[in-house]
């Protein structure tokens, strides 16, 4: 009999360890809260480097999400990646010289839109562009530049 609550101890702990388990893959994995279409509205804005940015990526205002990235296409015009986001409604003043900046959450982690409001009085509304951009850094370009650089000036 004893060693039959062993065996059910043991498997309810290995039950509660594949829980967590599966806890913090779901946490880690970038599934983001979904946003309603009916209390969003739309944004977008063009990029001369995306990489690494994804669908469904975090749009963020000072730290908090708001929002996520719906599609990444090419502008056939521009040749420059276009990014369309939904917003909560729940942010609604946000100004037309407002910054759209491609951050990495980390060193090495996943890749979002940051948005700075501006100063300015105008807002933007659903299906505006947002003018201001800065594009994403790549890891591999920086460390390249640095090298050469070391290289050339000993």
């Amino acid at each position: 009999m004893q060693s039959r609550a062993i065996e059910l101890a043991v498997g309810l702990f290995i039950l509660a360890g594949i829980l967590a388990l599966a806890f913090l893959a779901i946490q880690v994995s970038g599934i983001n809260r979904e946003f309603d279409s009916k209390s969003t509205y739309q944004l977008y804005a063009e990029f001369n480097n995306v990489a690494g940015l994804t669908r469904k990526a975090k749009v963020t205002v000072a730290g908090v999400q708001v929002g996520l990235v719906t599609a990444i296409t090419i502008n056939p015009e521009s040749m420059r990646a276009r990014v369309d986001m939904v917003i909560s409604s729940e942010v609604k003043d946000l100004s037309e010289d407002t910054i759209a900046a491609i951050q990495t959450a980390g060193i090495l982690g996943e890749k979002y839109i940051a948005l700075s409001p501006g100063g300015a009085l105008e807002t933007l509304s659903d299906g505006d562009r947002v003018h201001d951009t800065q594009s994403a850094l790549i890891l591999e370009e920086l460390v390249g530049k640095i090298l050469t650089s070391r290289a050339t000036n000993p």
